[in-house]
This record gives structure tokens, C-alpha cells and sequence, in this order.
């Protein structure tokens, strides 16, 4: 069945950091796309394509403004039900807060009621993709893949991993993390819009012989990703540099055991030496800022400008729930403050290419999702620039088309989502 969708379409026609912000990217004010068989087949004018395809099936969004589904490149779908847990740092977050509620995904059906709330509550904030640790009980990977499948969802996923300074019950081993990720990856990966990503939670929760066992499942295995976390807090690396005495630093200890390279997803990233980035810039690794996260529970301040600037992939992220919200509008936001505190503010169409187009490159999948773009899978996100009394009255005032956006990144949540389509369906 042939869909056309009308309304202002917002199409990236380049990064937005390597050029003017302002000329990336164009809006047809009067816009319409084509949709059919999950896929976008045309973007155009809206009288041209109703005028083209009259048996089109057609859904008039007004003044609202289509976009690529937002992309969610670090999230941990298990910790849904203690977001924002209260005044923790990250060591005491994990042991007060995270390991309790993830022991409780041993039970099938609590994980897949999760999943069912997790990304009901993401697509009604206008995500389309996220990437998400589960726990390390296969049981919490197969209730998410499951999930999105019933629902068409691109999905990235990956049993969380950890032998080592965690409690009783949410321990494996080298051996068992690596039979169970390579049973997981083997059902899961390529299946419908499935992706695995091998995932030890980061290195002071994995062994060496841990982390060896994932860098050999992954050379079985390069078509898929890997995600950890990365120089997330300064006591973190201080205790990375007591359980890896003889690494160079903390990237050193997943470089040793075969876990740097392209496809791999590092989260956080935040107190990097000059050889990590360096390093990582060479092997072409992904970054992910997840700047509410970073506040919420007092990281520091990603340096986003810098990055890019050196030519890293960055993708852009919840992290929830150690992040604050579930919407990619409030994390835009919160990336926007966290530039400003840097004294690098980012333009409202480097915001949002972070959350579409961004984010998605840093999973690789550049290709498939993150633009509207012909021959892309039709993960769409329709905004009301105007949702809120607060917002509409800045919006009327507005001059161009980014300053009628950016008051939705600044102040915008679910009620600015009107429609959200997932693999070509609302």
C-alpha cells in the first residue's frame, strides 16, 4: 500500500559540523513523502506527489514538521522503573540502585513487561531506534528483541556481561558470557531489523579472561557491534588504572582484548587522554554523549566540539536511567547546555542531526535510518512546534525555521510528538 504523509519535511543534506548549520539541511514547507513497503519512495512537494500517486493513502499533518525518527545510541532498557533514582555517584548509583532491579530480569516476564513499557514509552517520546544493555540473563535479551519485533523496530541489543565485582546473581563467567552471547547472536543478529552488539558492561566488571572471551566472539562475529562504557567518571578511571596496572589507560584495557575497532560503541567518553582519542579517531570507533546522564549524576562535561572537530563519530543518547529522560528532545536540550558551558552552544540543526542522522552513523547505520532520504526505512517523527502555551508564544515570534524548532528542542517533551511511524506504519 502506497502512504503519503504531508506536512514540513526536514531533509539533512550534510553534516551540519563540517559546514554552515543553517545550509545542512532544508525544509519543504509544503512537503509530502511517499511511503511504501516500509520504505521512503519519494520526498517532494505535496501537490506533486498527491498529484502522482491518487490512490495513495494520505495522512495531512498541517504546519507539524516530519523528521527521521530520533536515535537512541546508549540506553539500558532495564533500569526503566528507577530512573532518576535519587543522589548517587556512578560506583553507588550501580550497587544501591542498578543491581538490584537487574537481578529482577531472571524472571522472563517481568523482563518482557519491561520491554513492553520501555519502548512504549520511548515511541511515544518520538524514538525510533535505540541501543540498549540488558542484563546479563538471556532472558532480558530475547524479551527486548521480541518486542520490537512485534512492533517492526530497529533494535540493537546485546546481553550485559560481568564476572567480577557485582553481586551474587548477576555474575557469569568468561566462559558462560561468551556461550550465552554466542547463542544470543545467533538467533537475534539480522533477524527482521535486529541487530547484536556484544556488550561487556565495562572493564572493572569483566575480567581480563572476560574481556579476551568477548574480543575472540567478536572476530568470530565482526558483522556485528560492541558496546561498553568509557571514562565515564574520574574515580572510575582510577580504579580501572588499580584492576589494569600494567594498560596504558583505560581504552588500553578493551584495545589488549581485541575490542577497538570500527563498530565499536563506546559511552561516555568523557575524561579521555590525547592517545585515546587519538587511538580512537584511528580506529574509527563510535562515541556516545549522554550529556543528562552526565549532569544527573555529576560526570563532567563531554567535549562534543573537540570531537567532532578531530573527525570522531558521536551519536547522541539517553543513557537511560542513569539519564533523566526518556525523550531525545530533553537530551538535545541537555547537550545544547553542556556546549554552553564549554563555550561551544550548538546550532538547532546540529541537534537535531545528532539525534537522527548522528546517532545512526555512529551505529553504522547511516544508510538505513536517521534521514529522510529516498530508499530509507521509514522511521518518522511528526513534532507540533507549537504543543505548549509556553512554546507556541516563542514560536509565533520566530524568524526562520530554527528558531520555530528550537523552543521544542529547549522546552519540547511527549506532547510535542503527534505521530511517530516505525518501519513504515503509524
Amino acid at each position: 500500500m502506497q502512504k503519503i504523509l504531508t506536512g514540513q519535511v526536514l531533509q539533512f543534506l550534510a553534516n551540519p559540523f563540517e559546514g554552515p548549520a543553517e545550509e545542512s539541511a532544508r525544509v519543504i514547507t509544503d512537503g509530502a513523502i511517499l511511503v511504501e513497503g516500509g520504505r521512503i519512495a519519494k520526498v517532494g512537494r505535496a501537490a506533486d506527489l498527491l498529484a502522482d500517486y491518487p490512490q495513495a493513502v494520505v495522512t495531512r499533518y498541517g504546519d507539524h514538521l516530519i523528521c527521521a525518527g530520533f536515535v537512541d545510541a546508549h540506553v539500558h532498557y532495564p533500569q526503566t522503573a528507577i530512573i532518576v533514582s535519587w543522589g548517587k555517584r556512578l560506583i553507588d548509583w550501580l550497587n544501591t540502585y542498578t543491581f538490584p532491579e537487574e537481578m529482577r530480569f531472571a524472571d522472563a516476564g517481568f523482563a518482557r513487561e519491561t520491554a513492553d513499557r520501555y519502548l512504549d514509552l520511548t515511541r511515544a517520546n518520538g524514538t525510533t531506534t535505540v541501543t540498549s544493555f540488558c542484563t546479563i540473563h538471556p532472558e532480558s535479551v530475547d524479551a527486548l528483541f521480541d518486542a520490537a519485533e512485534a512492533r517492526g523496530q530497529r533494535i540493537v541489543a546485546g546481553k550485559t556481561c560481568m564476572d567480577r565485582n557485582a553481586p551474587d546473581g548477576l555474575r557469569d563467567t568468561a566462559q558462560s558470557a561468551y556461550d550465552d552471547s554466542k547463542a544470543l547472536l545467533e538467533k537475534w543478529h539480522g533477524r527482521g531489523r535486529a541487530t547484536y552488539a556484544i556488550t561487556p558492561r565495562f572493564s572493572p566488571t569483566s575480567t581480563p579472561e572476560q574481556l579476551a572471551a568477548m574480543g575472540a566472539l567478536w572476530a568470530e562475529h565482526p558483522e556485528v557491534l560492541m558496546q561498553t562504557h568509557l571514562s565515564e567518571q574520574l574515580d572510575e578511571i582510577e580504579w580501572v588504572k588499580e584492576l589494569f596496572p600494567n594498560s596504558r589507560d583505560y581504552l588500553d584495557t578493551y584495545e589488549e582484548h581485541g575490542l577497538l575497532r570500527p563498530g565499536a560503541l563506546f559511552g561516555h567518553a568523557i575524561h579521555l587522554t590525547d592517545r585515546e582519542r587519538a587511538r580512537l579517531k584511528e580506529m574509527d570507533a563510535s562515541l556516545v554523549h549522554c550529556p543528562t546522564s552526565n549532569t544527573f549524576i555529576g560526570s563532567g562535561l563531554f567535549d562534543m566540539a573537540g570531537l567532532i572537530a578531530e573527525g570522531q563519530r558521536v551519536g547522541l543518547a539517553t543513557d537511560t536511567g542513569g539519564g533523566s529522560s526518556f525523550s531525545m528532545l530533553r537530551t538535545m536540550a541537555a547537550a545544547y547546555e553542556v556546549g554552553q558551558l564549554r563555550g561551544t552552544p550548538l546550532h538547532p540543526a546540529q541537534l537535531m542531526w545528532l539525534a537522527t542522522q548522528g546517532s545512526a552513523r555512529a551505529l553504522r547505520m547511516e544508510d538505513k535510518i536517521g534521514n529522510i532520504v529516498e530508499g530509507m526505512e521509514a522511521d518518522l517523527t511528526v513534532l507540533d512546534l507549537a504543543s505548549t502555551p509556553a512554546i507556541a508564544q516563542r514560536h509565533v515570534r520566530a524568524g526562520d525555521i530554527w528558531e520555530a524548532l528550537f523552543p521544542t528542542i529547549m522546552m519540547g517533551d511527549d506532547r510535542a510528538v503527534v505521530d511517530c511511524w516505525i518501519n513504515g506504519e503509524p
